[in-house]
């Protein structure tokens, strides 16, 4: 493998391997150029031999009818493999793992993400990933109808082994979190009151076993609650536990805001290659708001295990729908993930209005 990088300083340089592509172009040579895949279809659309990186991967779809489908990004699941292992090392919903959660897409611009035009269903990854004898890709259905599915995966091919290692990984996570009545404190001490000294009821984006370092990812919030006073969902601190130390831990934040790179409780939609803010919320940060922060030039190394946390609200205090995906590279064997929820549990809780009492009692008590 390659032991030089990708920047602009590199890019001259002589290359070792040779450059390939999966494609859902039509092999007859007409203009059907898609792969079509039916409601609780489970395809696998990349199956590469050998030793090899992939290098980018370009991903649209659609209702084979040209209708749309409401949160049709939530009801596809992308799943990787590598070197024939039996779990998966990256499970997500296809736009959650692109780095848009709430099952919509918009364009925005980060280095390793992107969603393009039309209306950011031009999903992107440039995040290399890298493999000693196999990986495997494969998409599921849970549309309510068929889809036509468009797809490049570029990658290079090696006739050595590679140079590292560790391998990527992505997982997804959603919860409704449970906080405590604000009914029954006022609203300074349910935004800012009491203290966290554990952080064990603090929401998780990621807990990993192995070696290797996490690189960030995508967090989707729905502010589910809607009232006339200050009404701020992002007070809760960061906290990373490396290698199962106790709180606190050697990487404690400051506040939700913070730990995304932006300040003073944001609703100014912003985009960079490392953080952003790719929905800002409604009035008095109602409704739903997506932030990212990808640590590409400054990841969080473990040698055993690392737990990503975030507190929901200040100590834990407010109840509102989080969803995430977390991105790392580390050694196999990982982790084997929770079984990812089934599709009605999956899906956003209403949005025009404040969610139903009974709609949210619901996803409690699954």
């Amino acid at each position: 493998m390659n032991t030089f990088g990708s920047s602009l300083r590199d890019i001259c340089k002589e290359r070792v391997g040779k450059r390939k592509r999966y494609s859902s172009y039509d092999t007859t040579g007409g203009n059907q150029d898609y792969l079509k895949v039916f409601p609780m279809d489970r395809k696998v659309f990349v199956d590469i031999q050998g030793a090899g990186c992939i290098t980018h991967i370009w991903i649209t779809t659609a209702p084979f009818d040209d209708l749309t489908e409401e949160y049709l990004y939530r009801k596809l699941i992308l799943r990787m493999f590598w070197d024939g292992e039996s779990s998966p090392s990256v499970e997500a919903p296809l736009g959650d793992f692109f780095g848009m959660g709430h099952g919509i897409t918009k364009n925005f611009v980060s280095a390793p993400f992107q969603m393009g035009p039309e209306n950011g269903q031009a999903l992107n990854c440039f995040l290399p990933m890298p493999f000693a004898k196999e990986a495997r890709i494969e998409i599921e259905s849970q549309a309510k109808a068929p889809i036509k599915f468009y797809f490049y995966v570029d990658y290079e091919k090696y006739d050595g082994m590679i140079e590292t290692p560790l391998r990527f990984h992505a997982t997804w996570h959603r919860e409704v979190t449970k906080g405590i009545d604000p009914m029954s404190v006022n609203n300074a001490f349910y935004e800012f009151g009491g203290k966290n000294t554990t952080g064990t009821e603090n929401y998780i984006l990621l807990e990993a076993e192995g070696r290797g370092h996490y690189i960030g990812c995508n967090l989707n919030i729905h502010n589910l609650r809607y009232t006339q006073e200050w009404n701020w969902y992002g007070e809760g601190d960061d906290m990373i536990f490396i290698d199962g130390e106790p709180w606190p831990p050697s990487l404690h934040g400051t506040g939700m805001e913070d730990y995304f790179n932006t300040a003073w409780c944001p609703t100014q939609e912003y985009e960079s290659p490392y953080f952003g803010l790719i929905l800002g919320g409604d009035s008095n940060w109602a409704g739903k708001i997506s932030a990212y922060r990808y640590h590409i030039e400054d990841p969080v190394m473990f040698e055993k295990s690392i737990k990503v946390t975030i507190e929901h609200g200040h100590n834990n205090h407010r109840s509102d729908d989080y969803s995430s995906t977390a991105y790392w590279y580390q050694t196999e064997p990982h982790k084997s993930f929770n079984e990812i929820l089934p599709m009605e549990k999956r899906l956003p809780l209403s949005t025009i209005v404040a969610p139903k009492e009974e709609e949210i009692e619901e996803f409690f008590n699954y």
